[in-house]
């Protein structure tokens, strides 16, 4: 098989096509892009759909589905396969011929079993669902919401416990990872406290179930929107991206996991019904390798006067404290802050991101740079502060969604 140019992953999309543009080959394609990958499909169904829902789907036959998938893999090669909507048991059948010895010599595959649409239309017959078996046993990893952990596993899926139990039955049957999916269950808990207004916030978990019977979970506050469509075949072609390049599997997870809330965020209101995510809004904001230059904090002597200032050159202000400190975010995804300069000694900061601070200040102290012990900060970063050689100020840090995304961002 070709082999990829550095830091380009090759994903091949098995899934049906969304005339909308909300989900399914779309939305995929939207985020590998966005990801730095590089996405090619094999298209298994033409629906007509829209935010309401899917008023026609016209199933492309089984033969020509394989064919787009060998005109890829013969000439381009891929480093993971996404597989959402299948479209027939016969596509199914087929489309596990030819992936089952690649996933036997180790290439990672990512199948989101698509059942039902965000607006409720069913988009697999019971004959396609029976048919899955043999794709989740050759996936690395099965992303599957409540509603479809409890038609892949016949249990009862409402709670937390719930799906943790059909998950490990589900991994146990298939010999893949499941990553159980909580969006669909009761609030984990209303308990968590939302700095600083005090506001209880519900929270989703997800977790992932590993063929050891462990499981790791993530846990974040709910995001009320009604823009959800094209969540699950979001986060399986973010989570396909990221093993495509090389990520532990937690890894890519996680990343997939900022992705999908931060494209829930960022949605931009279309249709009358379960709207699109903005993906072509998730920028900076997901590594792809190496530290990345976006948030710089500058003193200020008159806050007001800054605050003016760089409102009037079109940036729009996120955070607001005080009259100390505002951060500002720009339409390209950096971020800018204004601090008062008694507070950070009259000299600018400027702030790297890294996925992994621990490796990051690691690294630097092996090159011999000095670089203090990585710290929590009460705005919800982790970061470590160092000077270059002329005497900048460097900041390395993890933010994820709260350095465009606090829980006290403006509107």
């Amino acid at each position: 098989m070709p082999v990829s140019r550095p830091g380009t992953s090759r994903i091949l999309i098995v899934a049906g096509s969304d005339s909308g543009g909300g989900a399914g080959i779309q939305a995929d394609i939207r985020t590998i892009t966005m990801l730095g990958g590089h996405p090619m499909t094999a298209i298994t169904a033409i629906t007509a759909q829209n935010t309401l829902g899917v008023q026609a789907v016209h199933p492309v036959p089984a033969a020509m589905v394989v064919e787009q998938m060998r005109s890829c893999l013969d000439d381009i090669g891929a480093d993971a396969v996404k597989i959402g909507m299948i479209g027939s048991a016969d596509t199914a059948q087929r489309v596990a011929d030819l992936l089952e010895p690649l996933a036997s010599a180790g290439l990672p595959i990512v199948f989101d079993p698509v059942m039902i649409a965000t607006s409720g239309s069913v988009l697999a017959d019971p004959a396609t669902i029976a048919a899955f078996a043999r794709l989740m046993r050759a996936a690395t990893l099965i992303t599957p919401n409540a509603p479809e952990l409890a038609a892949l596993t016949g249990r009862q899926v409402e709670t937390e416990s719930d799906a943790l139990i059909a998950g490990r039955d589900l991994a146990r049957s298939t010999g893949a990872a499941v990553l159980a999916k909580g969006g669909h269950l009761s609030p984990a808990s209303a308990g968590q406290v939302g700095a600083p207004t005090g506001e209880p916030r519900d929270l989703v978990a997800d977790h992932l179930i590993l063929l050891d019977g462990t499981d790791l979970a993530w846990t974040d506050p709910r995001i009320e929107s009604h823009n959800t469509h094209g969540t699950g075949c979001t986060l399986a072609s973010a989570v396909a991206e990221g093993l495509g390049r090389g990520l532990p599997l937690p890894d890519a997870i996680a990343r997939a996991r900022r992705f999908v809330r931060i494209a829930l965020r960022e949605a931009p209101g279309l249709g009358a019904g379960h709207g699109p995510m903005g993906h072509h809004r998730v920028r900076l904001d997901c590594d792809l390798g190496g530290a990345t230059p976006n948030q710089v904090t500058l003193p200020a002597s008159d806050h007001a006067a800054s605050v003016a200032f760089y409102q009037a050159l079109g940036l729009n202000m996120i955070v607001e404290s005080d009259g100390r400190y505002a951060r500002f975010e720009s339409a390209g995804g950096t971020t800018l802050s204004i601090e008062a300069a008694d507070e950070v000694e009259g000299r600018p900061i400027i702030f790297l991101e890294v996925a992994d601070l621990d490796a990051a200040v690691a690294s630097a102290r092996a090159h011999g740079i000095a670089v203090s012990d990585p710290r929590a900060e009460s705005w919800g970063w982790r970061e470590a502060r160092l000077n270059d050689p002329a005497g900048n100020r460097l900041c390395l840090y993890v933010a994820g969604e709260n350095r465009r995304f606090p829980p006290w961002r403006i509107g």
